[in-house]
């Protein structure tokens, strides 16, 4: 919601949020569970299956810290013996996650003479330690990118790193459901909605990089993204008109909106696959840093082909790894602007399009302050200015600690409690 993929049900507006789910899986469930392989795996040698924890653990903890900002991560497994454990600056942490990395690279670089191995139990790759060598750069050059404004990291470091990821849709990083274990999305949007409970709309900002309305389609052939019909459904009419932020329903030309999460959708089917990292966001991603190494901006025009290339390669990875047909929209004038036209802002409308409902966007706007020189049309949610309204004109940048965590470790959460208003420490 912070994104603007979605609104609450009718046009709600976000307002903030603990993201308590989230922390709950994180703490009681993933960190707990992958120390224990990783204990189990040095008893016997398995630096393979010890080197795809590491990968695990630094996605898990770079999705909490980029939610929350300083986050318990070192005294985080100590059970019983520390019921309140201290919290790590996100600095700290992204340390960590490159060490994890790093870790994880030179392990799966090496050889395992453990004969432990996983197979059918590795419910990402089967096994195919290849692919998660490919996978543990991948996330190393998303980490990276994250810290190329604050000076950390060099776009050059971004490209290096890349280079080394992904090759195909088939390394995609996707968690897979069933009819016994349903999609999250499936459950909290369609049976929701089915059953009458709550639920939430497509919001305005998708639609309209979506349908023409930001990027208006030049070549006759194209009315909409076809990706966008896998996303939302309209009840059969003519246009697809999003919800606007706090719009009370009403779409940004001042209709009704229509848009709704499409019932068997790529995301919203009882089996859909969560995507973690895939192929085409690599390639956004060495489309931004060879378009910043080259000396772009929030407001330049032209690029390199590199930048191109990759920008187009993600394009097509992209309907790819949708299952569309996506020649005439890429062949339109509007999606291929040509080497000397390209602006950043082409780019991260692909990457945000491609990463529909992935925390990864909320990264990416933070990390260009929600500019709409970037990501175009991009209005702040429609509120109404009160003296009960403490956030109105704000845009919100990290989650609350969980009032569960206050409640067991009051002192370490008020310690680190900031504003939702307020930057982590890579936006600062």
């Amino acid at each position: 919601n912070y994104v603007q993929n979605f609104v609450s049900a009718g046009g709600g507006a976000a307002g903030q949020t603990s993201a308590s789910g989230l922390w709950s899986q994180v703490y009681l469930y993933v960190l707990p569970n992958l120390q224990a392989v990783k204990e189990k795996a040095a008893e016997s040698g398995a630096n393979h299956i010890d080197a795809i924890a590491d990968i695990l653990i630094a996605a898990n903890i770079g999705i909490a810290t980029d939610t929350w900002d300083n986050i318990p991560y070192s005294e985080a497994t100590n059970g019983p013996d520390n019921n309140f454990p201290a919290f790590d600056t996100q600095e700290a942490i992204y340390t960590e996650i490159f060490g994890l990395l790093d870790a994880a690279i030179s392990k799966l670089s090496g050889a395992d003479n453990s004969g432990f191995g996983l197979g059918s139990s590795d419910l990402i790759y089967g096994g195919d330690t290849d692919k998660w060598l490919r996978a543990a750069y991948s996330l190393k050059a998303r980490y990276q990118l994250h810290l190329v404004n604050k000076g950390v990291v060099s776009a050059t470091d971004v490209l290096a790193t890349v280079d080394n990821g992904f090759t195909s849709n088939n390394d995609n990083f996707s968690m897979y459901y069933s009819d016994r274990n349903i999609n999250p999305w499936y459950s909290s949007e369609v049976l929701a909605r089915n059953t009458g409970n709550l639920s939430n709309d497509i919001a305005s900002q998708l639609v309209s990089s979506m349908n023409g309305d930001y990027y208006p389609f030049l070549g006759g052939l194209v009315e909409i993204d076809p990706r966008l019909p896998l996303f939302a459904q309209n009840d059969d009419e003519a246009e697809y008109k999003g919800f606007v932020s706090g719009g009370g329903g009403l779409a940004p030309d001042g209709t009704d909106a229509n848009a709704r999460f499409r019932t068997d959708g790529f995301y919203t089917s009882i089996d859909s696959p969560l995507m973690l990292i895939t192929y085409a966001e690599v390639l956004f991603i060495k489309a931004e840093a060879a378009f910043l190494a080259n000396g772009g901006t929030t407001t330049s025009v032209g690029s390199n082909a590199t930048a191109y290339a990759a920008y187009m390669d993600g394009i097509a990875a992209s309907m790819d790894m949708y299952g569309v047909d996506g020649a005439d929209y890429m062949a339109d004038a509007a999606i291929d602007v040509g080497e000397g036209a390209l602006s950043l802002h082409h780019i991260m409308k692909e990457k945000y399009i491609h990463n529909f409902l992935n925390p990864e966007t909320f990264v990416d706007y933070r990390r260009y302050d929600f500019s709409d020189d970037v990501f175009t049309g991009l209005e702040i949610r429609s509120e109404e200015d009160s003296a009960d309204n403490e956030f109105f004109g704000q845009w919100f940048r990290r989650a609350n600690y969980p009032d569960t965590e206050l409640t067991r470790n009051e002192a370490n959460v008020l310690a680190n409690q900031q504003s939702p208003v307020d930057p982590v420490w890579w936006d600062e």
